[in-house]
């Protein structure tokens, strides 16, 4: 019998198949005492595991590139942290094994993290995979994973790990199904990435038993359980309909009646860069520069490194637009030299540009590495610092830019609710905009980007997120200024539209998403996309709103 449930769709595309699950977690290690002179040989032990679960995290992230390297680099990490090998240490000298120390003082950290407000619940799904691995290989047992089959099929899970995730074969696995999760999860961002469709937030995902037939639709969220012949014919049908419109679907970005809306790609790394322009991109809304700073968490790069890694990506867009955004270290993104390590919340402590201005020396290195590798280039750079509250916040930055003699666009990210409500005092300093729409979500509904328990408050369609994009692009048009979106709510093709209609100027988003809000946008006139926008802003929720918009559009 066909049922339908609902999660929360986060990667386009269809994906009809058998149910496999995620193998399940290893098992607790049991608690034996060692003879005392056992130790140093069960630290030995403990330490070579570290090391190899480290290593195959680094290599994982490496086969990956972009987004993923950076998330598995940073896994690497905190399995290495010397902190918990020392805990690690403590507990085998007085008696436990390798493995049973490992598990206790991964637990223990765990429950720091939690106490920390569960700011970095996100992060303790990321380590409780490290420790999985790290068993698993004391114990000499295969690390529980994606599923060994011939076959195609739907992958289920209560959630993914970085590291299965980022390595997921699109040929065999059709499409994913998580019980936690959301929009802006690592396992959401990674599968926009591969363009493999996904949805999260189910509940009792785990419950559809192995081998059920399944066809998830990415786009909308809906999973129907045992379709039937008609059902699956006509996603195919729609699915079918979607790729003929991307065929094509080319050139710039913009609506029906020739408004234009440049549609740029959202960037980790040079390795992310051949994707993009496969995509079409004009250009990078969003460069993150972390993954440089994620390679040693004791100092920064070198001037020369970071010149080196800048200039690859500036010279894969000549005549194009590339927007960087400085390093946004803190909370979820720690780094040892940075970072302070014992902020109670450290999601509302010193984070992105607070950090930097807080360490000058480390933002001159890297806006004068960006303006030498801009040199000589016909490429149209322009900066932007994180995290920026108020007018006192863009000032700071911009005078740093000229300072390091940048020739370029200094701009804003609108991510905390001040920035948006005082937009047009903000952009008295820079000349730009760009709204980072999935921590915007985060501060306007104390609503921790990673807790799939509060996932309907991430969802960018929320008539309040909404009504704060509105006002930065207000603000924007009233000081002749641009105002983008560069957060994962671009991705989405029915609500670039309404973006659109609310006045942003450009979206960016991951490469494969590109071709998706190409084609839907090609669909609609500018006076459509801003009815739209007024009908999801009268909504009362996020449902509401896509559901108004929707009607609009189809001229229901």
């Amino acid at each position: 019998m066909e049922t339908t449930l609902r999660g929360v769709g986060v990667s386009h595309g269809v994906a009809i198949g058998e149910v496999r699950h995620m193998g399940t977690a290893v098992l607790e290690p049991p608690a034996k005492q060692i003879p005392a002179e056992e130790a140093e040989r069960e630290q030995g032990r403990a330490r070579k595991a570290v090391e190899a679960v480290a290593a195959d995290l680094i290599a994982r992230g490496n086969l990956a590139g972009g987004e993923a390297q950076a998330v598995l680099e940073a896994q690497a990490m905190m399995a290495q942290d010397p902190e918990l090998m020392a805990d690690v240490d403590r507990r085998i000298a007085v008696g436990s094994t390798a493995e049973r120390a490992v598990y206790d003082a991964f637990a223990a950290y765990r429950e720091l993290l939690a106490g920390a407000g569960e700011y970095l619940a996100g992060r303790v799904a990321d380590l409780d995979d490290v420790r999985n691995r790290i068993v698993a290989r004391l114990l000499g047992v295969p690390m529980p994973g994606v599923p060994d089959s011939d076959e195609p099929y739907v992958l289920v899970a209560r959630d993914l790990a970085p590291a299965d995730t980022a390595l997921l074969d699109p040929a065999l696995v059709l499409g994913f199904v998580t019980e936690e999760g959301g929009p802006t999860s690592h396992s959401a961002i990674l599968a926009r990435a591969l363009g493999v469709p996904a949805v999260v937030a189910l509940p009792g995902a785990g419950e559809l038993a192995e081998g059920t037939v399944i066809a998830v639709d990415g786009s909308t969220g809906d999973i129907f359980v045992n379709p039937s012949a008609e059902k699956k014919a006509q996603l195919t049908a729609a699915a079918a309909e979607r790729k003929a419109a991307l065929a094509a679907s080319s050139g710039p970005g913009a609506t029906a009646d020739g408004h234009k809306v440049p549609l740029l790609a959202n960037v980790g790394g040079p390795s992310d860069v051949p994707a993009a322009v496969d995509a079409g991109a004009e250009g990078v809304g969003l460069f993150r520069t972390e993954f440089l700073f994620l390679d040693d968490s004791k100092k920064a790069p070198s001037e020369e490194k970071q010149v080196e890694a800048y200039r690859q990506v500036l010279e894969a867009f000549p005549e194009g637009r590339v927007v960087v955004r400085v390093l946004d270290a803190g909370a979820d993104k720690p780094l040892d030299f940075l970072t302070p390590g014992d902020e109670p919340n450290p999601a509302l402590g010193v984070r992105g540009l607070r950090t930097l201005l807080d360490h000058p020396e480390v933002l001159r290195t890297q806006l004068t590495a960006l303006a030498k590798a801009a040199e000589g280039l016909p490429v149209y750079l322009e900066v932007m610092a994180p995290m920026v509250a108020d007018r006192a916040d863009a000032k700071a930055f911009a005078d740093a830019c000229r300072a390091a003699g940048l020739q370029a666009k200094f701009g804003a990210m609108v991510e905390i609710p001040s920035a948006a409500l005082r937009a047009r005092s903000i952009l008295q300093e820079v000349e730009f905009l760009s709204l980072g729409t999935n921590d915007l979500a985060q501060y306007t509904f104390a609503a921790d980007r990673q807790v799939g328990a509060v996932s309907r408050l991430q969802d960018p369609w929320q008539p309040a997120l909404l009504d704060l994009v509105a006002l930065s692009a207000e603000a924007a048009r009233a000081e002749g200024k641009s105002c983008g979106v560069c957060g994962e709510a671009a991705s989405d093709p029915l609500l670039a539209c309404v973006l659109t209609g609310l006045g942003v100027t450009s979206l960016s988003m991951g490469a494969a998403s590109i071709p998706y809000v190409r084609a839907t946008l090609a669909k609609y006139t500018l006076a459509q996309c801003e009815r739209a926008a007024a009908a999801a802003r009268a909504a009362d929720s996020a449902e509401e709103a896509r559901g108004a918009a929707q009607a609009v559009l189809s001229g229901e």
